[in-house]
């Protein structure tokens, strides 16, 4: 005996056109998203407010580069003249918030103004418009981010509209209202308009500041120069570039705010200074004249002029030292005093000591960011208070170090008096008279040096005063670019595109990897290899018998194509008995198993189609006829003979069918009952096929019951309704033959094209290839 195997058709690899071909059946929701999504960007380049980019490029000085900068030698020593700048630290005072708070109160910010456009209100800088709004006081928690109407009437008179109701005013006049107080002003630097109607947003400056201070942008061009690029965005460019103008003049002046507070500090010191000593220097030379008039005393003696030259030098020696220490004694003196804690340490006295020096130069420092932070914060804030920390612990520190370094002064200036002593023993002829006339030389000649030196130096911190001029050079003034920076265009409508495509293909994608149903044969192939009989399109009618002798439907064809399949796939053996089941109800194995036996029956053959559902009748009730007998009646002996429950159709001649009868109790055990193989028998005496309709074997086992009697087994699947993980019970039924020769049907496969060239639900115009092959297996 010989056996043939029916093994699978070869079937098409993933390619590209099956990928495209997938998505291209959801070309409307492409359509649809596309246009949606452009016409979103495009409502939103409407109402979106363009920004344009305002661009100015400045230079910041280096003193100690800077040829143009002062080289004489009175300043060689004056630290105001003498700092290098740190391009990173100039960018973040540049960028710093307290800057642009400055900024906009200087140019008066505190008011928007807005006009309206042919879509939106559009803001217009104050310079163009015939009125400016002049705020005194403004509460921002009362009314932040409101606007008011303002409505001219003529050159004297407008109405206000505001939360309040609207009321008339007269240009000029104070306006007070819980929110502000202000005044409506004429704008005589503004051009003839013949705007009336305008809109006010009242500004709260710290938080305007911060907006643009996000939006400023503050770069060097270069890493080997000193010029910075300044960026600012704004929705009018005239604002933007006063913006840029003033920040940049803010700048300059805070600057040089910063070194005339040191400078006139200095000044004031030196002056205290002087006073004193004029005094003190006045009160030495009269002790001279009335020494030099008591004891008649004209000139020094001959013998002693050469020991007296050599106590000239060690004098001279400890004038300078007396110096030192009296500038080093002045200072602690100044840092001791209780106003001195807040105030700036002259820095310019000529101290030679390095440390101190530095000390002297953090401590200045420190107070200048003190300044500076208590102009917008109050002093019990916790960044004051940490400089006030440490700038006490600075004060201590350098008062510890001219104590030092005023101890080593105090030991070289004794060792010098030791010499001069010794010098002075020398010199016993020399008049004790003349000796204390020295010394009162010397007291003079030190306080008249320490005069010279001050006066010199309050000379140079006044021309530093007077000499003051910008840090910084404007190279580009502010320019607005002809186009705006914001929105972008192209990008808003690739990214609309972007979107609109992305979104129906992201939808089909997620839909597809979720949908737990088969959607194409190849999620069925990746799972069984149990062989495919072919497809049946989605019957558009509501006909349950689509095949008959004059019917020409896509449905009837394609239930022909799977009767020229069968008989090929059973091509020398007996098929008489074939089992229809599925997985589950709902997948169409009666409209199957009817149309299958008509398709037989047009080509000439007995057929009888077997409603062996017990469970749920479905056969009867689609063909019409009664089903008060059938099967059930039949198994259990209550009729004798089949002609007594077959019925012909008269539809398709040749084709008769059995109704499976009142639903039984035990319709399990009943097709177990030995009637069934005398029923099958008979049938196959009288019919040429045998077609059983029967219950889905995925949810009960009466269809395996019937595996004795059948010669093929069709199981049938319906695309988006079978579940993928049904597909492992063909798997299961096919690996261990639990039905005999299983072959797989797909239902409901979608159209795609005209009449002749469908997909059957998985490609565009793929065509299934019927050439089945067949191996033969001899059987011992």
């Amino acid at each position: 005996m010989v056996n043939r195997e029916v093994l699978p058709f070869e079937t098409e690899p993933v390619s590209l056109k099956n990928v495209v071909s997938k998505y291209l059946k959801y070309w409307h929701l492409f359509v649809l998203s596309l246009l949606l999504c452009m016409g979103l960007a495009y409502v939103y380049l409407l109402y979106a407010t363009p920004e344009y980019s305002i661009v100015s490029t400045i230079q910041i000085k280096d003193d100690k580069k800077d040829p143009g900068a002062a080289k004489a030698d009175a300043f060689n020593d004056l630290d105001i003249f003498a700092s290098t700048k740190n391009i990173h630290n100039e960018i973040e005072v540049l960028k710093a918030k307290s800057l642009m708070y400055r900024v906009l109160s200087e140019l008066s910010m505190n008011a928007s103004y807005f006009v309206e456009g042919p879509i939106k209100a559009k803001e217009v800088y104050v310079n163009y418009l015939p009125i400016k709004v002049a705020v005194r006081q403004f509460n921002p928690l009362a009314y932040d981010n409101q606007r008011i109407a303002i409505n001219l009437e003529d050159k004297n008179t407008f109405t206000l509209k505001d939360a309040f109701g609207v009321k008339a005013y007269k240009i000029g006049q104070e306006i007070v209202k819980p929110y502000a107080t202000f005044t409506v002003q004429p704008n005589l630097i503004a051009p003839a308009s013949d705007i009336k109607y305008i809109e006010v947003k009242f500004n709260n400056l710290t938080k305007l500041a911060n907006s643009y201070n996000s939006k400023l942008e503050v770069a060097p061009i270069t890493k080997e120069t000193n010029v910075l690029s300044i960026t600012l965005t704004d929705a009018v460019p005239e604002k933007g570039k006063d913006i840029v103008n003033k920040l940049i003049e803010v700048y300059n002046k805070e600057a040089i705010e910063d070194k005339n507070s040191i400078a006139t500090n200095t000044v004031q010191f030196i002056d205290a200074r002087l006073r004193d000593l004029t005094g003190e220097l006045s009160d030495v030379e009269k002790n001279v004249e009335k020494y030099r008039s008591q004891h008649a005393l004209t000139d020094v003696q001959a013998e002693a002029r050469l020991s007296l030259n050599n106590a000239s030098e060690y004098t001279k020696s400890l004038t300078d030292w007396d110096v030192q220490i009296n500038v080093l004694t002045s200072l602690e003196n100044y840092l001791r005093r209780s106003g001195s804690r807040y105030g700036l340490a002259p820095s310019n006295l000529n101290i030679k000591d390095p440390t101190l020096l530095e000390l002297v130069t953090r401590f200045n420092a420190l107070q200048l960011e003190r300044q500076r932070m208590l102009r917008t914060t109050q002093p019990d804030n916790p960044l004051v208070q940490n400089i006030n920390e440490q700038l006490a612990n600075l004060q201590t520190t350098m008062l510890e170090n001219l104590k030092n370094i005023k101890g080593g002064l105090v030991i070289a200036r004794n060792q010098l008096r030791s010499n001069l002593a010794q010098n002075t023993s020398r010199i016993q002829q020399v008049p004790s008279m003349e000796r204390d006339l020295l010394e009162i030389n010397r007291q003079q000649s030190i306080k008249q040096a320490l005069y010279q030196y001050l006066l010199q130096k309050r000379e140079e911190s006044a021309l530093s005063l007077a000499a003051s001029v910008s840090i910084s050079r404007v190279i580009d003034a502010p320019a607005a670019g002809d186009d705006p920076v914001k929105p972008k265009k192209p990008l808003i409508f690739f990214l609309a595109f972007v979107v609109g495509v992305g979104l129906p293909f992201a939808f089909v994608f997620i839909k597809d990897s979720f949908n737990e149903r088969v959607q194409e044969f190849k999620d069925v192939e990746l799972i069984t290899a149990a062989p495919l009989l072919g497809e049946i399109s989605h019957n558009d009618t509501r006909e349950t018998l689509v095949v008959t002798d004059k019917s020409r439907s896509l449905v009837a064809e394609l239930f022909r194509h799977n009767r020229a399949n069968l008989q090929l796939a059973t091509l020398g053996q007996d098929n008489k008995v074939i089992l229809v089941t599925s997985s589950m109800a709902g997948e169409g194995k009666t409209f199957f198993s009817l149309n299958l036996a008509s398709s037989l029956a047009l080509a000439g053959k007995k057929v009888a189609v077997l409603d062996f559902d017990l469970r749920k009748s479905g056969l009867t009730q689609n063909l019409g006829i009664p089903n008060e007998k059938g099967i059930s009646n039949y198994l259990a002996s209550e009729v004798s003979s089949i002609d007594d429950i077959l019925v012909s159709l008269q539809t398709v001649s040749g084709l008769y069918a059995i109704g499976s009868g009142p639903t039984p109790y035990n319709p399990a055990e009943l097709i177990l009952s030995p009637k069934v193989n005398e029923m099958m028998e008979e049938l196959r005496e009288r019919f040429d096929h045998i077609v059983l309709d029967t219950s889905p074997v995925g949810q009960v086992a009466d269809a395996l019951s019937l595996s004795p009697y059948i010669d093929s087994t069709i199981y049938l699947m319906r695309y988006n309704y079978t579940f993928k993980d049904q597909v492992n019970i063909i798997e299961d039924i096919y690996k261990n033959n639990k039905l005999k020769n299983l072959m797989m049907v797909m239902n409901d496969a979608k159209k795609l094209k005209g009449y002749g060239s469908y997909g059957y639900g998985y490609t565009e115009e793929k065509k299934v290839s019927w050439k089945m092959k067949y191996k033969n297996r001899a059987n011992a």
